[in-house]
Order: structure tokens, then C-alpha cells, then sequence
């Protein structure tokens, strides 16, 4: 069954241009040119995938986003933000309020595509090396994609928990920034590393230990500590 992507964007001929794209790349989609309409649909059927616009007439794209993280249905939906606007502290306020990714217009509409399937494939469980991973009190499952501590499941967004995943499997070892921009976000990724820092950020936040146990090493990349 195709992907289905829901499209929130309230310039017609961009959303226009999307469509094209995507439909031909295989994927299905509905269209939302307000916040409010997008998240009626969404409380109906979850997409597999939201692309959502910043500046929107009535509800926009940050406060959707940010309803949509705080409900356990869509905690986990992947999102990828779009805007006009191109300042480093926007992009940052997007990725803080949830979003997995973000593209600035005007941009092309195949590196749009590259990133959808990118952001798809970073959210695909492996099977094959799908396992349980312990840290401390902490743990992952990585078939369930959940994330507990002493039972008390967490949320985190699909891209916090690929790179606690990608860390938790990397402990002991230093990794860069541009290793793990790489492997979580994908080669074909056009961010900066200003991205990882900011959900680095937000796992310290959401799981205490880390605050200690992921060491940041200027200039490089973050260490996270062996169990003692």
C-alpha cells in the first residue's frame, strides 16, 4: 500500500507542484490550505506523513505541530516543516516544536522528494537487527520504537529516538557530528549541524542520565559514557 502524505500548505501552486511530484514518485496524498482543517482530518486518519507549511492563515504550522507531538496518536508522525522564512532561528524554533526536518522555499521539488524518502527510510525498523537495548534504567526497543524508564514510557519524536538508538549503540565510542548527521538523517540531508545539537538538547531534557552520561566534545561530536 503507498505511502500517504498529507500536504498543509495554503499557496496553491506550490501545494500544486508537490502533488505532481509526489504522486509521481508514488505516494498519496490530501491537501489542507489552513492548520484547523488539517488537524480534523488527522484526529480521523493519521497520515504516514505531514508536510507542513510555517505561515498558515489561522492556526500555523508551529502550533500544529506542537498540538500534534503533545497527543499520543501523533507523537511519533514524521513532519517536515516548510517556509519562505530562512533565518537559522526559525529553523531551530521548527525543530524544537517537533519537526523531523525542514526545507526552505524555494526549493526543488526532487530535493524535496529526497528528503521524504529519506525521512520514510530513517523511520523503517530493520527487522533483521531489530533488539532490546539497556542503558542504566534506561531502555529501547527498537522493533516498538518506544523508549522507557523504569517502565514509564517516554515520547520522544522519530528522529530523537533514531539518534538515541544510533548513540546507544555507539557508547564508549566518540562520534562527529557529521557521522551522525549521516547515518540519522541521511547523506542526501542539506541541513546543518546546528539540527543534531538542537535534539541533543531535547534528549537531555526528556531523559535526566543523559545529562551526564553524553559528554559533549567541542569542535567535534558527543560521547556517550560506558555504564559504569
Amino acid at each position: 500500500m503507498p505511502k500517504k502524505i498529507y500536504i498543509v500548505e495554503d499557496e496553491k501552486d506550490i501545494a500544486d507542484i508537490i502533488r505532481h511530484y509526489l504522486k509521481n514518485a508514488g505516494y498519496t496524498m490530501e491537501e489542507f490550505d489552513d492548520g484547523e482543517k488539517a488537524l480534523r482530518r488527522i484526529h480521523v486518519s493519521v497520515p504516514d506523513l505531514l508536510l507542513l507549511d510555517l505561515m498558515l492563515p489561522g492556526m500555523d504550522g508551529l502550533e500544529l505541530c506542537r498540538l500534534l507531538r503533545s497527543e499520543p496518536a501523533t507523537k511519533k508522525l514524521p513532519i517536515i516543516m516548510l517556509t519562505a522564512k530562512g533565518e537559522e532561528t526559525d529553523k531551530i524554533v521548527g525543530l524544537e516544536m517537533g519537526a523531523d526536518d525542514y526545507i526552505t522555499k524555494p526549493f526543488s521539488p526532487k530535493e524535496l522528494v529526497a528528503r521524504v524518502k529519506a525521512l520514510f527510510r530513517r523511520n523503517q525498523p530493520d527487522v533483521e537487527a531489530a533488539k532490546n537495548i539497556q542503558y542504566g534504567k534506561l531502555f529501547l526497543d527498537v522493533e516498538t520504537h518506544t523508549v522507557s524508564i523504569n517502565n514509564k514510557e517516554l515520547t520522544l519524536t522519530a528522529k530523537e529516538f533514531a539518534l538515541l538508538e544510533y548513540l546507544l549503540k555507539r557508547k564508549g565510542k566518540l562520534v562527529s557530528r557529521d557521522n551522525i548527521l549521516d547515518a540519522v538523517w541521511g547523506m542526501d540531508y542539506y541541513g546543518g549541524n546546528r539540527t543534531i545539537d538542537v535534539h541533543i538538547r531535547h534528549l537531555r531534557e526528556k531523559i535526566p542520565l543523559l545529562k551526564t552520561s553524553l559528554v559533549t566534545v567541542k569542535s567535534f561530536g558527543y560521547k556517550l559514557k560506558d555504564e559504569k
